[in-house]
C-alpha cells in the first residue's frame, strides 16, 4: 500500500473536500481518502503508483502539491464507512438546499440582493454534496454530466442576478427590509455551523482528520456579510450596502459555478 501526502493551498471548506472525493472517483487504485482541511493536507492510499491522481487533483487549481510519499503495511490502513458518508452527505444536503429556499423566498419579500445571493451559495453546496451522493454506485460518466447541467445551472443563475443587482445600482428601488436579512442570515449562520459540525463528527472517527474551522468556511463569511449588509442598511438608510455585498457573494457563486464545471471535464 502507498501513502501520498498532498498540500491543496485552496482547500478551506467541506464543499471543496467533496469537489476532490468526486474528482478522484472511478480511480481504482484508491483505498481511501483522509482530508485535514484545517491544515489544508489530503492523504491518499492507494494500492500503486498512479499519475492520475496528481493529475487530477491539479485540474481543479485548488493549488495541489505532492509532499510526501511513502510505503505501509495495508492493515494500518482502515477502509471508510460508505454508509456513514452517505447519510452524513444526505444531511448536509437537506440543510443546504433547505436553507436556499428560506433565503430565496425571504430575499425576494424583502428586497435584499444580499440573501438571495447567499442563496444560491447555499443551492452551489447543495448541488456539490448531491453530486457526491449521486456518484456512489454510478458511471464515472454520469456524475459528470450533471456536473456540467448543475454547473451551468449555476451559473445562469447567478448572472441572472448579477443582471438584476446592475438594474437596482441605476434604478430607484425600495431599500430591503434590514430586520429579515439580519434574522434570516443568523438562522444560515447556525445551519452552516451545523453542518461543519457533522462534517467534523464524521471527521473525529477516522484517523488522520482533524476538524475544520468553522471560520474558514466561505459560506460562514458570507452570512456575516449579509448581517453586517443589514446593520449598514438600517444605519444608513441606503440599499447600496445590500447591493455591494450581494455582486459580492454572486462573483462568488459564480467562481463556484465554474468549479463544479471542472467536474465535468
Amino acid at each position: 500500500m502507498i501513502k501520498s501526502e498532498y498540500h491543496i493551498s485552496k482547500m478551506d471548506c467541506p464543499s471543496e473536500e467533496n469537489m476532490i472525493r468526486m474528482k478522484l472517483d472511478g480511480l481504482p487504485v484508491i483505498k481511501k481518502l483522509d482530508f485535514d482541511i484545517e491544515n489544508r493536507n489530503l492523504t491518499v492510499f492507494h494500492s500503486e503508483e498512479d499519475k492520475e491522481i496528481l493529475y487530477r487533483l491539479e485540474s481543479l487549481n485548488f493549488g495541489a502539491k505532492l509532499t510526501q510519499t511513502s510505503s505501509i503495511d495495508v492493515n494500518e490502513v482502515a477502509l471508510e464507512d460508505s454508509d456513514v458518508q452517505s447519510k452524513l452527505l444526505w444531511s448536509v444536503l437537506i440543510i443546504n438546499f433547505a436553507f436556499f429556499v428560506i433565503e430565496m423566498t425571504t430575499g425576494l419579500i424583502s428586497k435584499s440582493m444580499g440573501l438571495v445571493a447567499d442563496s444560491l451559495d447555499m443551492l452551489a453546496d447543495s448541488f456539490v454534496y448531491g453530486l457526491s451522493l449521486w456518484a456512489v454506485g454510478s458511471t464515472v460518466l454520469r456524475k459528470k454530466k450533471v456536473a456540467r447541467l448543475s454547473g451551468y445551472f449555476q451559473l445562469t443563475l447567478a448572472l441572472l442576478g448579477i443582471i438584476e443587482i446592475v438594474r437596482r445600482f441605476i434604478g430607484s428601488e425600495a431599500m430591503p427590509d434590514y430586520r429579515i436579512m439580519i434574522g434570516v442570515s443568523i438562522f444560515a449562520l447556525i445551519a452552516n455551523g451545523i453542518c461543519l459540525y457533522l462534517l467534523q463528527k464524521s471527521k473525529s472517527n477516522e484517523a488522520h482528520m482533524k476538524a475544520s474551522m468553522i471560520f474558514t468556511s466561505n459560506d460562514v463569511i458570507i452570512n456575516a456579510g449579509v448581517i453586517l449588509a443589514g446593520i449598514l442598511v438600517l444605519l444608513t438608510q441606503s440599499k447600496y450596502p445590500d447591493l455591494i455585498i450581494g455582486s459580492i457573494v454572486f462573483l462568488i457563486v459564480v467562481k463556484g459555478a465554474f468549479r463544479i464545471l471542472k467536474l465535468g471535464k
